[in-house]
């Protein structure tokens, strides 16, 4: 069978990508295939997730390229032009892509983002920073968005949202682990399905 052929990149813990492996191996990832990982921080746990599960990963180091994002996406281009990927996902990158990038995968980067887009999102709203926000807001729901990926950042279509409750003594980081196991591990693979059925139903067209 066809399939669509996933990076995911990365620059931490990777839970999101071991949400993704999971998924995968449960079958219920079948119409993309993940083969390869790449991360943009040296030692992220996230590639050690990935060599126990049998994918290929590497680290790009854009300071050994030079300390430019333009010297860093085209090696991250050449890379993924190498391996013939069809769908890029964000699993807690932590670096902007450029619109001079994401204009070459049009609908084929997605992005998991910790709230209800269009709340808490955009530049400097990543990580914890996104909880913090919602708390110090006091909004009494909160949750995860996949979207895909354009020059705008958390600008791009909505592929789906999760609702997640906040509860009374909530911090940034009891917050983070239930939107995390309410949504984003559940959102992530379903979305990097829809996708890549698209793909490849595009592909068979």
């Amino acid at each position: 069978m066809l399939k669509a052929r996933i990076a995911v990149l990365v620059s931490g813990g990777g839970t999101n990508l071991q949400a993704l492996i999971d998924s995968q191996n449960r079958g219920e990832l079948k119409s993309g295939e993940i083969v390869l990982v790449i991360s943009n921080v040296k030692g992220a746990y996230a590639l050690e997730r990935a060599k126990n599960a049998g994918i290929e990963n590497m680290f790009i180091s854009k300071k050994r390229l030079g300390g430019t994002q333009e010297a860093f996406e085209a090696e991250l281009l050449r890379v993924l032009r190498e391996h013939d990927i069809d769908l890029i996902i964000l699993a807690g990158f932590m670096s902007i892509l450029t619109g001079e990038f994401t204009k070459l995968y049009p609908d084929r980067i997605i992005n998991v983002h910790p709230a209800l887009i269009p709340s808490f999102c955009g530049k400097g709203y990543y990580g914890l920073h996104v909880h913090e926000a919602a708390l110090s807001y006091g909004v009494k729901v909160t949750g995860a968005t996949v979207h895909f990926v354009n020059e705008v950042p958390d600008g791009g279509r909505i592929i789906y949202q999760k609702a997640v409750e906040v509860q009374d003594g909530d911090t940034p980081e009891i917050l983070q682990r239930r939107v995390m196991e309410q949504a984003e591990w559940i959102l992530l693979p379903r979305a990097a399905e829809k996708v890549s059925s698209d793909i490849i139903k595009a592909q068979e067209g």
